[in-house]
């Protein structure tokens, strides 16, 4: 590396990977899984997140060009494969930018009036209108996306969290009616015997996704060896002890059946303050949480739809696809990804219940990650054989074998997440149980079978022989 080359040092790395992770608007569904949810995010980290971010790490230092998770899996099996890999991480956007959405709705809605956070119709036409907006914005070239990301973390993220933590704290101190049962290890482990008990497990794996995206700072620190494990190591503890404590603010002001998913974290918030008398927070911080999430928003809009272009390029797409305009935004690939967002979004007419309409979307969400996931983790295991001789700034400890065992888990975990995905949550009303399972089942089917059949077709013109359009 050169000797000009600005180093990150420790704090500045375990920051830019809780930028990535954390998020307030996971706290209420973490909450709806009550003592369950110290199991569920320790194990959640120790077969998800660890071997993702040393996994992943492995493979930016050896690989650090741009591409990341297309450029792994190109080289380990081929274009095909990797070809669905991007695919996978695009259109989970199509679900996942809904979820983000609708937190955004609620938020606005305890601007003004909290009574629309359970309005289905209003949370969907939020829902399109902020995603275009940001949409907009992004293909006019506005270089805001990183400035709103920055201030979005700072007063959206941390700001609310150590809000909830302090003001949960005084609630608990302050002699106040708890609506956390009891410990018992009964409740504190989930009921093993069947699936449909573990689905809320799918949505809290979740939360560590996108821990791929930080291993790309992996180089940038000294002695990354010892730097990049002990980062994500403090990173972790400092996510898992923020998120349990988050949720258990949540759990002592709130009865499980009464968190919405959405918008729980403002019931919370409105408790604590009314109790505090010092309500005129309520609009206030719902405004703060509203710009993390249009920040963590604008972030996802331009980089999977940039990916796909790369691999439109590469032959893999036809000519229409990779048109780009005075910016260099891949416009089709935008103006496709806002059109299904606004598709997806509609969810909340069709389904009458918020919170089954946010569980499922989420849900599906995370099943088509765990695909790219699966993919990744495989990857990690054969270009140790393909490419041994490869420098790579950091390895996973233990050799080829230490790469078996964490590639390894990490596949389970994912085809875990998948299998129990199709079960609905014994814990959540979610209507009828075959439009979930058909919802679920269908998404993943139609969104593997695309690209594999585009593959199929693909056409030699269709290859890229220059950069522009």
């Amino acid at each position: 590396m050169d000797k000009k080359t600005t180093h990150l040092n420790l704090f500045k790395l375990i920051m830019i990977t809780l930028a990535f992770i954390m998020s307030i608007r996971n706290l209420p569904m973490l909450a709806e899984t009550g003592w369950q949810q110290v199991f569920y995010m320790v194990v959640a980290a120790i077969i998800f997140l660890i071997p993702a971010a040393l996994l992943s790490a492995e493979l930016s230092t050896g690989w650090p060009t741009s591409g990341g998770v297309y450029t792994w899996i190109k080289l380990a099996f081929g274009e095909r494969a990797a070809f669905i890999g991007a695919w996978m991480l695009w259109v989970q956007m199509f679900f996942g930018m809904v979820m983000i959405g609708s937190f955004i709705a609620a938020m606005i809605a305890f601007v003004f009036d909290p009574k629309l956070a359970d309005n289905n119709l209003y949370i969907a036409i939020m829902i399109i209108v902020m995603y275009w907006i940001v949409t907009l914005l992004n293909l006019r070239g506005m270089k805001f996306g990183s400035i709103i990301s920055s201030v979005g973390f700072i007063v959206g993220v941390l700001i609310p969290y150590i809000l909830i933590l302090g003001f949960g704290l005084v609630y608990f101190m302050g002699n106040n009616p708890v609506d956390l049962p009891d410990f018992t290890w009964d409740r504190a482990l989930p009921d093993f015997t069947s699936l449909d008990h573990l689905t809320f497990f799918v949505g809290i794996i979740f939360l560590y996704a996108g821990i791929e995206v930080s291993s790309v700072h992996a180089n940038e620190v000294r002695n990354p060896k010892r730097s990049y494990p002990l980062a994500m190591l403090i990173a972790v503890i400092m996510i898992m002890t923020l998120n349990i404590f988050g949720a258990f603010a949540i759990e002592i002001s709130e009865p499980r059946n009464d968190i919405s998913l959405a918008s729980g974290i403002m019931q919370t918030f409105t408790i604590f303050f009314t109790k505090e008398s010092v309500k005129w927070l309520i609009p206030v911080v719902a405004a703060m949480a509203a710009i993390g999430a249009f920040g963590q928003l604008s972030t996802w809009v331009l980089g999977p739809s940039k990916a796909m272009l790369q691999v439109a390029r590469n032959g893999n797409m036809p000519k229409w696809w990779q048109k780009t305009n005075k910016a260099g935004v891949p416009i089709r690939f935008v103006l496709v990804q806002a059109t299904m967002v606004s598709v997806v979004a509609l969810i909340y007419v069709v389904v009458p219940v918020i919170n089954t309409g946010f569980f499922m979307v989420l849900i599906l969400t995370t099943t088509l990650y765990a695909v790219m996931y699966i993919l990744m983790f495989a990857s990690g295991i054969r270009l140790r054989y393909k490419y041994p001789d490869v420098q790579r700034a950091y390895r996973v400890p233990g050799g080829n074998v230490g790469m078996w065992i964490l590639g390894s888990v990490g596949l389970l975990a994912m085809s875990f997440v998948i299998l129990v995905s199709f079960f609905p949550p014994a814990t959540l009303a979610i209507g009828s149980p075959l439009f979930y399972v058909l919802f679920q089942v269908l998404g993943l089917t139609i969104f593997i079978l695309i690209p594999i059949i585009i593959y199929k077709f693909r056409r030699p013109s269709w290859k890229s022989a220059e950069k522009k359009s």
